[in-house]
């Protein structure tokens, strides 16, 4: 019995590449040492695996920003407006990722989705009629990355983002369609994957996860078609073997379709996949390889050994050992490197975390017990001890609070029509108000306050009142550049989420727990231990303070209940559902404490809304909306009727669940819509969407700066879906990533671009 990792992580145990890949942007260091970097973190993690036994260890995993777009790259699908730049083959892959400005052109970067139900970005490929796929073999990265690896003495399997996928994700413009992809598609993997053969490449790994999304007979069919011709060729060509690799979920749409393939291993995940145990006693090929996704690598929790090998015993019953590998349920991209790294924070927790080396210990420890070696028996005998005794004691006050709840408990008084009309007049705002979604730029000072403050070397009072200036300057610089609402800016927090749980009881946290959400930007998911519930006032003086210094309303700033949710990594005794409702009576609060506080509008941000919504749609409300938006709802029923609640939502298809957001009952919602083209403006107007909605205008992932017109065009699209009475003008996001200048000139763009639409709307009239 064998063992497999599907991917490691790669930004590096210290964010190494996070800072390589910036330092690059900055122009502080060329693609030289940007790819020494990568090539020193790439080792790290090959080592590491061959050290605990791996048999399948993966290459062409890791990337310098995305896989799909690196699968983009491969392809040569490449759209002419990037192409048409001139630049070097890294400057056009950075300027799809990011978009660019700059004397050769001004693009927009491609759109972005959030993968799956994960908080991982992923950038959506762009493919038009007239594409035709040029896929340099020779020199591909996974050719590079494979021939990396077996310098180092470590063989590995090379992945590859499946054509299915890439087709069924990727944007389609023009009057083209996946099916004029296909053939070429898989003409072009076929021509990788004859390359990687001689290289000495055994395996190679197609990652299919679509195959775990509703599929209808012509997804069914499609998929079908691609794969018979790619296994019948590369079978025939190169005799490599190929593993279908699937996670996220079940496969039931198309498991008859993946069994008679042919496919020489198939990938299946029994930690989401509901149906996938049941579908391998149906039927599974002989002579295939099944790689079993047993050890979690979403969360970080440690694995139960005596129910995984009851699961293992049952896969062995239906195929040999030696056809068994024993594997991770997903990519450990979404879990943090090691507990290795953890030195003071949460060491009494530590023995319970597994990050991603430990996941690898995990899956040593399995096949040790499953051999019956001395090693395996100590192990299991430790593991077995570790789940004997409960992790931590219930908090009575905060089950109880739960446990009471009532519907109207969930029901906002009065009516959205009614409050509506309340708030119009209570506010005096003009038509089409501006605002930003709350972050402004963390400068290096805004940390080294906060990183001073935490480590004592500063006190409070200095702690404070740096924070109270920066407050200061962000509203005086919102009042010249003439925001209708105004944030405070937030230079309190180092992230949304954890700033909220350091004022939280029940959580614990990391150091070093770091996992990639999109390109250069990591986060540092903090850990539901225990029951939640609010310790302290949270926002509460930042925000008075800051509409101490402003006539204009200023909002103040929260976390959603099921976005801390999402963010955190949630414990696995209870049920995300308990999770969210404890978080929201918490959050419930400090919304209250902020109206008491003289505070007028509320914004409470889901971001996270969609990121544990089943993948299948049939689970949707019975699995996850049915307790998502009364979380949310329960949040701000008890505010008056003049209180205006906001929310915010980004980087996540919202389109099939648009009926679900309105009905969560905020008097306001923005949206990242611009890097997706607006699209989400059909389906807000097929719904006959009531609530005040703000779609962003424009990009804040890029450094590029919008013009008037830009904008402007964007907002009268805008005007054609959304009545004017309705419609806020804001930035897809937090601005927290760009920098001062250009924050200020994308900004004043903004309010010029909304007064000049007042002004066509006033001549219309």
């Amino acid at each position: 019995m064998k063992t497999a990792v599907i991917g490691f992580p790669r930004i590096g145990k210290a964010r190494e590449l996070k800072f390589a890949v910036e330092k690059y942007f900055a122009g502080m260091q060329d693609t030289v040492e940007l790819e020494k970097t990568a090539a020193e973190i790439r080792a790290y993690g090959w080592n590491r695996q061959r050290d605990a036994g791996i048999g399948f260890i993966p290459s062409n995993d890791f990337s310098l920003y995305d896989n799909m777009l690196d699968t983009a790259m491969m392809l040569g699908a490449v759209p002419e407006r990037y192409a048409s730049l001139g630049l070097s083959e890294t400057g056009t892959y950075f300027a799809m990722a990011r978009g660019f400005q700059g004397s050769q052109g001004d693009v927009k970067a491609l759109a972005m989705k959030k993968w799956f139900n994960t908080n991982y970005h992923y950038l959506v490929p762009e493919l038009d009629a007239g594409m035709n796929f040029r896929c340099d073999s020779e020199h591909s990265k996974a050719l590079h990355e494979y021939r990396e690896a077996k310098t180092l003495g470590i063989e590995t399997v090379p992945v590859l983002i499946g054509p299915y996928t890439f087709l069924q994700l990727a944007r389609y413009t023009g009057k083209s369609s996946r099916n004029d992809f296909a053939a070429a598609a898989a003409d072009a993997y076929c021509s990788l994957i004859a390359t990687l053969a001689p290289a000495g490449a055994a395996w190679i790994q197609l990652a299919e996860p679509a195959l775990v999304l509703d599929m209808i007979p012509d997804d069914c069919a499609f998929f079908d078609s691609i794969y018979k011709t790619l296994l019948a060729e590369v079978h025939r060509e190169s005799g490599v073997r190929v593993l279908l690799q699937t996670y996220f979920g079940d496969v039931r749409d198309c498991w008859n379709a993946i069994c008679g393939l042919g496919f020489d291993g198939i990938g299946i995940d029994f930690i989401e996949g509901k149906s996938n145990a049941a579908l391998l006693r149906q039927a599974f090929p002989q002579e295939t390889y099944l790689f079993a996704g047993i050890v979690n690598g979403k969360n970080i929790w440690r694995t139960d050994y005596t129910k995984t090998l009851e699961l293992v015993k049952g896969l062995t019953r239906i195929v040999p050992e030696d056809r068994l590998v024993l594997n991770t349920s997903c990519p450990l991209l979404h879990v943090p490197y090691t507990t290795a790294s953890e030195r003071e924070k949460g060491r009494d927790a530590l023995c319970h975390f597994s990050f991603a080396e430990e996941k690898l210990g995990e899956l040593r420890d399995i096949k040790a017990v499953l051999e019956d070696t001395d090693t395996g028996r100590t192990a299991l005998a430790e593991n077995r001890k570790l789940f004997s005794v409960p992790r931590t004691a219930p908090d009575a006050a905060v089950c109880n609070s739960v446990n009471s709840l009532a519907p109207a408990d969930f029901e906002r008084k009065p009516a959205f029509a009614e409050r509506e009309l309340i708030q119009k007049k209570e506010f005096g705002l003009p038509l089409l108000p501006t605002t930003t979604i709350g972050s402004f730029p963390q400068t290096k000072e805004v940390r080294a306050n906060r990183a001073s403050f935490k480590k004592g070397s500063i006190g409070r009072e200095h702690y404070i009142q740096f924070n109270r200036e920066k407050i200061a300057e962000c509203i005086a610089l919102q009042e010249k550049l003439g925001l209708d609402v105004l944030v405070h800016g937030e230079f309190e927090r180092n992230d949304m989420v954890e700033y909220f749980g350091d004022h939280l009881d029940g959580y614990v946290f990391t150091e070093n727990g770091w996992v990639q959400s999109y390109g250069t930007r990591c986060v540092k998911p903090p850990v539901i231990w225990g029951d939640i519930s609010r310790r302290e006032p949270i926002t509460i003086p930042w925000s008075v303070y800051a509409q101490s210094c402003t006539k204009k309303p200023v909002k103040g700033m929260l976390t959603g209940p099921v976005t801390i949710l999402n963010w955190s990594f949630p414990r696995d005794d209870i049920s995300l559902k308990e999770q969210a409702f404890q978080i929201a009576f918490a959050i419930r609060a400090e919304v209250l404490d902020l109206e008491k506080n003289g505070i007028r509008i509320i914004q409470i941000d889901e971001a996270a809304l969609r990121e544990k919504l089943p993948l299948r749609k049939a689970d949707r409300h019975t699995d996850y909306l049915d307790w998502a938006v009364p979380a949310f709802r329960l949040v701000h029923s008890g505010v008056k009727p003049e209180t205006q609640i906001h929310t915010h939502m980004c980087y996540s298809e919202f389109n099939d669940i648009i009926a679900d957001i309105d009905a969560m009952d905020a008097d306001v919602i923005t949206f990242e819509a611009s890097r997706s083209d607006l699209t989400i403006l059909d389906a807000l107007n097929k719904a006959c969407f009531r609530t005040e909605v703000g779609p962003g205008v424009y990009d804040i992932h890029s450094p590029r700066i919008p013009s008037v017109e830009e904008i402007a065009d964007a907002l009268r699209k805008m005007l054609q879906k959304i009545p004017a009475e309705k419609l806020w003008v804001n930035p897809d996001c937090g601005l927290k990533t760009r920098g001062e200048k250009e924050t200020a000139a994308s900004l004043a763009n903004l309010v010029a671009a909304a007064q000049q639409i007042r002004r066509e709307l006033l001549q219309h009239e």
